[in-house]
């Protein structure tokens, strides 16, 4: 199980990674929110790909595991600072952050039942 859980956390990197790339134009759906609607969307996948690593059980400690999966966003951010169609979001990270924090909270609280 856990390989298959890896399986679907590296697929998940590589398509947002991939999504990031293309211009927002061709994102409809993402395009189509709002503010308020685009930094959820943000908390929400953060927070799935900060679960499904926690759940992986690698051989890091999760607070280095949720660094990484947050620096990965910052590298995402920093890519949209250089893209031609994209811009740098301050209240992107903080969204980012936002999804990881509470992917930790509940976590704990899973692993703690």
């Amino acid at each position: 199980m856990i390989i298959f859980f890896r399986a679907i956390f590296f697929l998940s990197i590589i398509l947002i990674f991939y999504l990031s790339l293309l211009p927002a134009s061709q994102l409809v759906f993402f395009s189509a929110l709002s503010f308020i609607g685009d930094k959820v969307s943000h908390s929400i996948i953060f927070f799935y790909i900060s679960i499904l690593g926690m759940f992986c059980n690698f051989k890091i400690n999760n607070l280095n595991l949720l660094f990484l999966v947050f620096s990965f966003g910052l590298l995402i951010e920093v890519i949209h600072y250089y893209h031609p169609s994209r811009y740098f979001e301050l209240a992107d990270l903080l969204a980012n952050f936002l999804g990881i924090f509470l992917a930790r909270i509940i976590y704990f609280l899973l692993k703690k039942t």
